[in-house]
């Protein structure tokens, strides 16, 4: 059987910075740049207590935690810090495959016996995780990545959890339908429109009545999901599948000059690291946010 497992550190960027500094333990941390264009990068778990969350405007986490310790944050040393985590793991798995700076999946299938040896194996990476880094990271270990993910983030933070198959009637059933991928607010908000707000709602649904809801794939990917199925394998070394570049402006861009200028020398921006890396792209897409934090986006291929 599959033995995966998905590590998550536990508010990456504010650990380090407590770690940093151990005045800050026990605070409210935010990692962000404060005032009208600011957004919440990340917060530490004191702050999240009010309500604070990431990509939130800065505005907001000011006016529910007025009390916080806010820092621009240090990228060059949180990625220093994942390169020497993700040694750590792959000391455990060749197959390691990063999701982001602060999160991986593993695959121990032939190297741990089942489930439980592959829980005995995360509370090894988690104990050397903390003794090398003095810092946490929860953990997921289940027959699949979709379960593996899932199981991390149910007892954060400084969690283990092991989710065989058979747990998941009582603990992926009573969940709401957007722990399930691919569940955004949009689809989430259609659902709940229908009567089915809860995993065992879709598992219920009579036969047909999902697909008529989200369309015929759409619902029979929902459904493997519901049911703990998820036969995707885990890749090392998977490559980055895009590159953008993204600004924030101290000021509205109200003028169609000014908003073209900015627009071109974004796109000179992504097209020049193209050139570098050797790339061509077949999909171009633009994102644009408002002054009131409306998103927009197109794409064209």
């Amino acid at each position: 059987p599959r033995v995966v497992v998905h590590l998550d550190m536990d508010a990456f960027y504010a650990a380090v910075e407590v770690r940093e500094d151990p005045s800050l333990r026990g605070k409210p941390v935010v990692i962000g740049h404060r005032g009208r264009r600011g957004v919440v990068s990340t917060c530490s778990y004191e702050a999240r207590r009010f309500g604070v969350r990431s990509a939130m405007p800065s505005v907001t986490a000011e006016r529910l935690c007025p009390s916080a310790v806010w820092l621009p944050g240090r990228m060059a040393l949180y990625v220093a810090v994942s390169h020497r985590i993700r040694e750590i793991l792959e000391r455990h798995s060749p197959l390691v495959e990063p999701l982001s700076i602060d999160e991986a999946f593993l695959d121990l299938t032939g190297i741990a016996r089942d489930l439980a040896d592959g829980g005995r194996i995360a509370a090894v990476i988690k104990r050397e995780i903390r003794e090398r880094e003095r810092l946490t990271a929860s953990a997921g270990v289940a027959p699949n990545k979709f379960l593996a993910k899932l199981a991390s983030d149910l007892e954060k933070p400084d969690g283990l959890v092991v989710f065989p198959l058979e747990d998941v009637r009582s603990r992926l059933w009573p969940l709401p339908v957007e722990r399930l991928w691919g569940v955004g607010p949009k689809t989430a908000e259609r659902l709940r429109e229908h009567g089915l707000s809860k995993v065992v709602d879709l598992v219920n649904a009579p036969a047909g009545r999902l697909a008529r809801i989200v369309g015929e794939g759409s619902a029979e990917h929902l459904l493997a999901l519901a049911h703990g199925r998820d036969d995707r394998a885990v890749e090392a070394g998977r490559e980055a599948k895009s590159i953008s570049e993204e600004r924030t402006y101290g000021e509205d861009l109200t003028r169609p000059a000014d908003v073209d200028k900015a627009l071109l020398a974004r796109a000179d921006g992504v097209a020049r690291e193209l050139r570098h890396e050797g790339l061509v792209a077949r999909t171009v897409h633009i994102k644009v946010r408002t002054g009131d934090f409306e998103t927009v986006t197109r794409a064209k291929t």
